[in-house]
């Protein structure tokens, strides 16, 4: 379930008037508004608003021609038909965001922000639909009172954020507090019977009120928006008893809502610590049993060696000077050594004991593995070489749609081919490092970019699985402090892998292709 798309449904049934039923017996809003406008002309008469705070005040109506128009402070009337967002029921009506809130609007001079006082919330505090305390700043009662002059934010007002980010709004939920930067506070006019906040903030997280933020939004890299273009801005106003029963409906409806998300965000966590359980009992042998009629993965690992050197004997592969090998001394410990004989203990790093019959070696001993392609934006073109990039690794599968091709000179070893695996190895996200998945068959030759890798190996299928877990993981999380989040070939070659004799390995496979199946098709129910 798209709890966040039936979230938006409900607020699109609110505020097109489809959510409660309407009652002809409801005082109109033309009346509520009606009353509004007085209350702020007798404010301008007590000095409590300028009469600029006024002056760009417009009525909406409907005319005997039941088109809409909007007359202006200076008696002008216009037609606005064309500009309606929609069709409301009988006895709404439209408005100008700027006809029923004051806005207040603090910019000026950073506060100055102290370890104890009174509560500033800012536009990091503020999501959609709640203040977020965690990030506490705070301002002296000095400050707060100078503030004060500008405007006093209250409990129950709208906060709404300007811009980084632009459009996230919540109810004021404390008595005593101020608003910071990139916040404007709404505060309505007339008494508490004329509106009711939950219900226009619940307006302005819908798409609708979030649309036209978007098409009046300034700035490319900071979308922000305007004061003076926010004022102008549509809103639809209910009949006030109207009001009483969407904020029920609204109360109810958001609240299983988020139940049902707080369930499924719960259920999303075990599905992903399960899957990490299932390839940690994977990799320490404890998924499937050992057989003791299995071959040893000593015996496999030294017939992978013979069959390197003679290769390297045959001259159809070089020795990687930077290759190491794992090794078990005579001490009974487990050693690391490298191509200039260096050796050096890792018993610390292994951090289990392995079953009979499975072997630590490290991803060189067994498989090979390529940096891939750099390619200058010029050298992009429509009928060029595929080259694999990140965004092409999706729910661990590997995913066409979005292809980059290029004309530029690709060495034999940068070609990928079926059964290779596609590794991130440099990414700006440390969470995206690490992510890979199988090559299947290409129709095509494809090259993959340089902010990847491939690793070939006999034992693809298990080696996957392993580069999916935690223990892969360590690598490059533990070791790299680097500013760009990264996977270096030597990290990749020296990463150390539990390996099983080769049936298990085919047991372990098969084992986790079903779990993980199933808890696909979850994983899919909850969608």
């Amino acid at each position: 379930m798209d709890t966040k798309a039936l979230r938006q449904k409900i607020l699109d049934l609110a505020i097109r008037g489809k959510l409660v039923p309407q009652d002809p017996n409801d005082e109109p809003a033309s009346v509520l508004l009606e009353r509004i406008r007085e209350q702020k002309k007798q404010m301008v008469k007590e000095g409590k608003l300028k009469a600029k705070d006024i002056k760009n005040d417009t009525i909406i109506f409907v005319g005997e021609d039941n088109l809409h128009y909007e007359k202006f402070a200076d008696g002008t009337v216009k037609c606005i038909e064309d500009e309606i967002p929609f069709e409301v029921p009988e006895g709404w009506e439209w408005c100008r965001l700027n006809n029923i809130y004051n806005f207040i609007d603090y910019r000026g001079a950073t506060p100055t922000k102290i370890t104890n006082g009174i509560p500033l919330i800012t536009a990091k505090n503020v999501k959609s639909g709640y203040i977020d305390y965690t990030i506490d700043d705070y301002i002296s009662e000095e400050e707060f009172k100078d503030r004060q002059q500008r405007g006093v934010s209250k409990k129950g007002d709208i906060l709404f954020t300007t811009e980084a980010p632009l459009g996230n709004a919540a109810l004021a939920d404390i008595e005593k507090f101020s608003a910071g930067q990139r916040l404007i506070t709404f505060q309505h006019y007339g008494s508490k019977n004329e509106l009711i906040n939950y219900v226009i903030l619940m307006f302005i997280l819908s798409d609708f009120f979030q649309h036209q933020l978007y098409v009046n939004k300034t700035g490319s890299t900071v979308a922000g928006i305007k004061a003076a273009t926010l004022k102008t801005l549509w809103i639809p106003v209910p009949p006030y008893n109207e009001q009483v029963r969407i904020s029920n409906a609204l109360n109810s409806a958001i609240k299983l809502i988020d139940s049902i998300s707080e369930s499924k965000e719960t259920l999303s966590k075990i599905i992903s610590s399960t899957k990490s359980k299932i390839l940690d009992l994977a990799i320490r042998g404890k998924l499937v049993p050992q057989d003791p009629n299995d071959e040893p993965a000593s015996v496999l690992l030294e017939r992978i060696r013979a069959e390197k050197e003679e290769l390297i004997k045959q001259g159809k592969v070089k020795r990687d000077k930077k290759e190491s090998v794992i090794f078990r001394g005579d001490d009974n410990s487990y050693y690391e050594k490298f191509f200039d004989d260096k050796e050096r203990c890792i018993d610390e790093e292994l951090l289990f004991e392995l079953p009979n019959g499975w072997e630590w070696c490290n991803l060189s001993m067994i498989g090979t593995t390529n940096i891939g392609l750099t390619y200058r934006p010029t050298d992009i073109i429509d009928d060029g070489t595929i080259v694999l990039r990140s965004s092409n690794i999706v729910n661990d599968k590997i995913d066409l749609d979005d292809l980059v091709r290029v004309k530029t000179q690709i060495r034999d070893n940068q070609y990928v081919q079926p059964n290779d695996i596609l590794i991130c190895a440099r990414n700006g996200s440390k969470a995206l490092v690490g992510k890979c998945a199988l090559i299947g068959n290409m129709e095509e030759p494809a090259s993959f970019g340089a902010f990847m890798a491939v690793y070939r190996t006999d034992y693809y299928k298990y080696v996957l699985h392993y580069l999916r877990s935690n223990l892969f993981r360590n690598v490059f999380n533990d070791s790299n402090s680097t500013a760009i989040n990264q996977l270096t070939q030597d990290m990749l070659k020296r990463a150390v892998i539990p390996f099983p004799p080769f049936e298990e390995q085919q047991r372990i496979v098969d084992l986790i292709d079903k779990l993980l199946l199933q808890i696909k098709d979850i994983e899919r129910s909850l969608n």
